[in-house]
Order: structure tokens, then C-alpha cells, then sequence
């Protein structure tokens, strides 16, 4: 095999290594996105479950004091009814007190029912809190593993990445320019293999003669579909399909 596409190949190694820790880098921030809005989601449940409970234990109160304004009322007209020496007064305030009594029973019925759906806030508050806690538990443990994974990554790409560069300056200069030109329109996928006669890059048909030049491992081929380098090895197969 040519020289220059034996260090062509390591290199590829190289950038794969370098371009697959970017992509694995590239993902940490997505992640933890993900991860905040399930804590953030969780928080807002658990908030609303809150409100809910508020709102109707502020409800219980509002008709507990309806309840005793009521009284209040009561206890008024019960005292200008002794006070009065009008008959028809009297029946007057009769009729109020009795008003009072039939509003406080629906005031106390629309507060039990009020009551009841508190309890029911409550449980649902206390569950919440409960999933809450645990779900917030387990993911602030996601995001403190993935905060260290993305400072093992970061240490691994700039390993990756010098030891690229300490190579990549061992390749022919002639042919280097070349390869990161592929490198940046074609991916990891530079220098590809050539088996059954096509282009293990793009799967075309190649000629006799470009499968030839390319065993004889004598100069640089490229695929004259895709551009991408062609190699071979002695494990491949060369027989058409």
C-alpha cells in the first residue's frame, strides 16, 4: 500500500476520533436541556398542586366568615326583635333571621363540598411533593454525571485533537490539503475501500481500470463519482457482483 495512503488512514482514525467526541460534545447541551425541562416541568406540577390547595383552602375561608357574618346578622335582628313593640316588625325581622338560617346551610353545604375537594388537593399535593422530590433527586444526579462527562469529553478532544495535529505533520504536504478539503464536504468517511468492484463510499460501479490502480497501491485514486480516496487490502474482495 501506498505510503502516503497508510498515513492518510491513521489520521482518518484520528479525525474520527476527533469528529465523533465533537458530536458526543455537541449532544451535552441538548441533554441537559432535556433533563432541565423535566425538573422544570415537575417544579411547575408541583407549584400548580400548590395553588390549587390554596386557592381553595383561601375559598373555605372566605365561606367561614360568610358563615359568621351571617351569625352576626342573626344575633342583630334578634336583638331589634326583643327590642321592637311593633308586631309587623317583628315578623319582619322573623323573616330575616330565617333568610340568615337558610343562607348559612347553603353557605355550610358549599363549604363542605369545598372541604372535600381540599382533602382531595391535599393528597394530591402531598403525591406531588413526594414525585417531585424524588424525580428532582434523580435528575440533578443525570445532570451532575453529564456536567462530568462533558469535562472527560472536553479533556478527551484536546488529547484527540493534539494528537492529530502531531501527525497530521507527518503526512506528504502535497496531499494533506487535499484530505481535509474531503474531510470537511465528506465527513469521517475520507479514504474508502473498494470490494466487488463499487466505492465504499458512494457504492458506484468503478472501472476495471480504477480497481486495478487502486490493488497496485502504486499512486493516489480517487472514486470518480464521489471524489473520496480509494484503498485496498488483501482481506478485500475484488470479485463483481
Amino acid at each position: 500500500m501506498l505510503e502516503a495512503i497508510e498515513k492518510l488512514l491513521v489520521l482518518q482514525e484520528r479525525d474520527r476520533r476527533v469528529l465523533r467526541t465533537r458530536g458526543e460534545l455537541a449532544d451535552i447541551g441538548p441533554q441537559r436541556r432535556l433533563l432541565q425541562e423535566k425538573l422544570a416541568a415537575s417544579q411547575a406540577g408541583l407549584e400548580a398542586a400548590r395553588l390549587r390547595a390554596r386557592q381553595l383552602e383561601s375559598e373555605r375561608k372566605r365561606l367561614e366568615l360568610d358563615v359568621q357574618a351571617k351569625e352576626q346578622l342573626i344575633a342583630k335582628y334578634a336583638t331589634q326583635q326583643l327590642q321592637t313593640k311593633s308586631n309587623d316588625e317583628y315578623r319582619a325581622f322573623a323573616n330575616q333571621i330565617n333568610t340568615c338560617r337558610r343562607d348559612i346551610q347553603a353557605l355550610e353545604d358549599e363549604e363542605l363540598g369545598v372541604m372535600e375537594k381540599l382533602e382531595a388537593a391535599e393528597r394530591t399535593l402531598a403525591a406531588a411533593s413526594a414525585e417531585a422530590r424524588q424525580l428532582k433527586a434523580g435528575l440533578e444526579s443525570q445532570l451532575a454525571l453529564l456536567d462530568q462527562r462533558e469535562v472527560n469529553l472536553k479533556q478527551q478532544l484536546a488529547e484527540a485533537e493534539a494528537l492529530r495535529k502531531e501527525f497530521a505533520a507527518t503526512v506528504d504536504a502535497a496531499v494533506l490539503p487535499r484530505y481535509e478539503r474531503l474531510l470537511a464536504s465528506k465527513g469521517e468517511r475520507v479514504l474508502v475501500g473498494v470490494e466487488h468492484g463499487v466505492c465504499g463510499g458512494c457504492h458506484m460501479r468503478l472501472s476495471r481500470q480504477t480497481v486495478l490502480d487502486t490493488r497496485a497501491g502504486q499512486q493516489l485514486v480517487t472514486c470518480p463519482n464521489c471524489g473520496r480516496m480509494l484503498y485496498f487490502t488483501s482481506d478485500m474482495d475484488l470479485t463483481e457482483r
